[in-house]
């Protein structure tokens, strides 16, 4: 206590108030993706991955049936403090007596497990349709398909999704993000790059002509730039699904993995919010391509994080978190990842925004340049710790994880 309080003084001599900082960090939630518990391996099909999506790695303990991913997401999430969510893929449907459907099939009742542990737990429920690593991915294409037989197999998963978004919005009490991502594109430089791409519009469009809920859900278009195996066309670039987003209404969603190495997303926030009612954000760490390392309290999710604190945003972007790293302990990686969003959070909220900026605007550069150094080396750390001490998680997750990983993750085989 003594560290927290002199940290206080601390920040207070720049006009912050930590208290406050922590209680504002209490009520944000954080999406946090299932797929990392499993190597976004889902339950509904044998499919190897594909789709520009690779996990690498083979440690022991993965995830293979709902109640060991469920089971794991208890552990990790018991070490993470803070407000969550549980951001759900629809390969992750639960069958049960033997029933399997597929995917332009799907239910709210596939999916009734998944709403009771999350009721039980308090929490809300993202979700996601499952657009890659399935049969009726052809030429690696869905909602762009020239062969209708495929492209309206995924228009209807996608109406499919619409109907259980609602649902999860309707039994857990909190609005659901549903998002629309596709792996389409071509490996070399296409002939057409216009007509996939009118399909993808016109396949969005049928989608959307189901009625659902816009204060229940919302839905959210994510954009890429390549994919493994898509390195020359995407059809979802980010011209196309902000231009279509903004014509809809629905909500952008950037992923800090899906862009040019040398673009941040950090940059492109702030223009968003000056258009858009809401945005939402999959936060990862791309390392030299779309990757999806895991998140660390480096300087990109630092600036993302000041960029939604500093303009008073933190009620109009759903964070969400989306990697997955099969080379280590998969719950030492969900909890590093989120613990990670929530520090940039806390550093962002501890930030005297309104000082810096009035440096900016009258020029005052070399302060602004001196205000900002000097915060890098403000008690952080002992603003953070007292969090956690309030939200009773440990500091050191690590042996608690590696007790898990000798009971529990050691013993699948």
């Amino acid at each position: 206590m003594a560290r927290y309080d002199e940290a206080k003084k601390r920040y207070a001599g720049y006009g912050i108030d930590a208290d406050k900082a922590i209680a504002i960090l209490k009520t944000v939630p954080i999406s946090v993706h299932c797929w990392q518990g499993d190597d976004v391996t889902g339950f509904d099909t044998k499919e190897s991955l594909s789709g520009g999506i690779q996990a690498t790695g083979n440690y022991p303990g993965r995830a293979r049936t709902p109640d060991e991913l469920m089971a794991d997401i208890d552990k990790a999430f018991s070490l993470i403090p803070g407000k969550k969510k549980l951001n759900l893929h629809a390969s992750y449907a639960v069958f049960e007596d033997g029933e399997a459907v597929g995917r332009d099939k799907l239910e709210p009742k596939h999916f009734r497990r998944w709403v009771e542990f999350a009721k039980e737990r308090g929490m809300g429920l993202d979700f996601n349709p499952t657009l890659f690593s399935h049969p009726m991915v052809k030429d690696n294409l869905t909602l762009s398909s020239p062969d209708e037989t495929v492209r309206q197999y995924w228009v209807s998963h996608c109406k499919a999704c619409l109907k259980i978004a609602e649902y999860f919005a309707d039994e857990t009490g909190e609005p659901c993000v549903m998002n629309i991502w596709i792996p389409d594109g071509y490996k070399d430089i296409p002939a057409d790059r216009l007509g996939p791409r009118a399909r993808f519009k016109q396949s969005l469009d049928e989608i959307l002509s189901v009625p659902y809920d816009k204060e229940k859900v919302y839905v959210t278009l994510e954009s890429k730039v390549f994919g493994i195996g898509l390195e020359a066309y995407t059809v979802g670039s980010a011209e196309f699904c902000l231009s279509y987003a903004a014509e809809k209404g629905i909500t952008p969603l950037m992923d800090n993995g899906h862009y040019h190495p040398t673009e941040v997303v950090s940059d492109k926030i702030s223009s968003l919010l000056l258009f858009n009612e809401k945005i939402a954000l999959h936060i990862t760490r791309p390392m030299r391509w779309d990757s999806d390392h895991v998140v660390l309290f480096d300087d990109e999710t630092r600036e993302i994080a000041k960029e939604i604190v500093r303009n008073d945003a933190l009620n109009r972007v759903f964070i969400a978190t989306d990697y997955f790293d099969a080379s280590i302990n998969r719950i030492a990686a969900w909890v590093t990842g989120v613990r990670s969003v929530q520090k940039a959070l806390l550093f962002a909220l501890l930030q005297p925004g309104d000082t810096m900026k009035k440096l900016q605007n009258e020029n005052r550069m070399t302060e602004l340049m001196l205000l900002q150094e000097d915060m890098k080396t403000a008690p952080f750390g002992d603003v953070w710790n007292e969090y956690l001490k309030q939200s009773d998680i440990p500091e050191n997750y690590f042996p608690v994880i590696q007790k898990y990983e000798e009971k529990v993750l050691k013993e699948r085989t």
